[in-house]
Formats: structure tokens, sequence, C-alpha cells
């Protein structure tokens, strides 16, 4: 899934579960910290090994569960330390959101090697072939927009609708101004 599309998806899980819970649709700088957890996986997985060679797939560190499970139990703790548990489930949702999407259609094919990558390091991470062969930089240049796939972009429009249905939250940067 491209970035926009895990955007999408984390959009609509969390507001779709803070209607569900709370009866209001997401607001501040929550929505900004599930957007950027929405990346996270892949801005740490995909330089670290497909530019640097650190990692052993661009869906290891960043993608794992076992990784998510210590990295969330670390983030509770701060969250509650400095009054941010909002701001920081917002994140672990967008985080756990691009995970599921991504193996999404290898568990929807059958594809039940590609899932090792949820339990790395406990197990060696699936290696995608040619992932290895290109940076970054060069996985966007060299990017087909015609092979874009539907579903990620129906998710898009989908979400940005229901963003503004929503007002725009995180746009409003009024409480930059006012500390909170």
């Amino acid at each position: 899934m491209f970035p926009w599309g895990h955007a999408a998806v984390g959009y609509l899980c969390y507001t779709l579960w803070l209607r569900v819970r709370r009866r209001h649709p997401p607001a501040g700088p929550a929505v900004v910290a599930l957007a950027v957890g929405t990346q996270f996986p892949d801005v740490i997985d995909k330089p670290l090994s497909w530019s640097l060679g650190i990692l052993p797939s661009g869906r290891s560190f960043g993608h794992s569960l076992v990784v998510a499970a210590f990295l969330a139990a670390g983030l509770w703790w701060f969250a509650r330390r400095v009054k941010r548990r909002r701001e920081v489930g917002a994140f672990l949702c967008g985080h756990v959101t691009h995970i599921l999407a991504d193996v999404a259609p290898a568990v929807g094919t059958g594809q039940w090697i590609q899932l090792r990558s949820l339990a790395w390091p406990l197990l060696p991470a699936y290696v995608y072939p040619g992932e290895l062969d290109r940076s970054l930089v060069e996985f966007f240049l060299t990017l087909d927009p015609t092979a874009v796939p539907t579903v990620g972009v129906v998710l898009t429009v989908a979400a940005f609708l229901v963003w503004v249905a929503d007002g725009r939250p995180g746009m409003d940067t009024s409480y930059l101004r006012r500390g909170r």
C-alpha cells in the first residue's frame, strides 16, 4: 500500500473508533499523531533496508507486532506521565492499521509466508522479490501511476471526504498558541 492509502486506512479506522466509543470525530494534535503513525513503519523499514541494508526487509522492524507491542508499552507509559494519551493512542492506531493493511492482501490470497514479518525478530522477515534491488528514491521515481491499486485510491478518496465532513481535524493550529 502507498503512503496515502495507509493514511486513509488509519484515518477511517480512527474516526470510526472515536464515533463508536466517544460519539465525536477526531480533533487536534491526535490527528497529526495518527498521520505520523500511519507512515512510521515504512519510514523506519524502507530506508534502513532498501538504502542502508541494515534491516533484512522493507517489512521487518517497523512492521513487526512484536516490536509494536514493546513500542506501545513504552509509549503508553510515557503518555501517562506527560498526559498525552489521546495523541499516543492515535499514533499507535496509525501504526497498527499500517501493519494490518500491509498484510491484508497476503491473508486474502493465502500467502501465509509473508506474515513472518509480523513476528520479526522471532521469525525471519519475508523478503519480497526484488525489494532489495532498489532505493527508496528510485522506488518513487519509477512509480507507475497506472499501477496504483484501485482499493487504495477508493480508500483515499473516502478518507478525504470523511476528513472534510469531520471538519478537517488536524488543520487548526490554534492549540499551539494556547500551549495545548
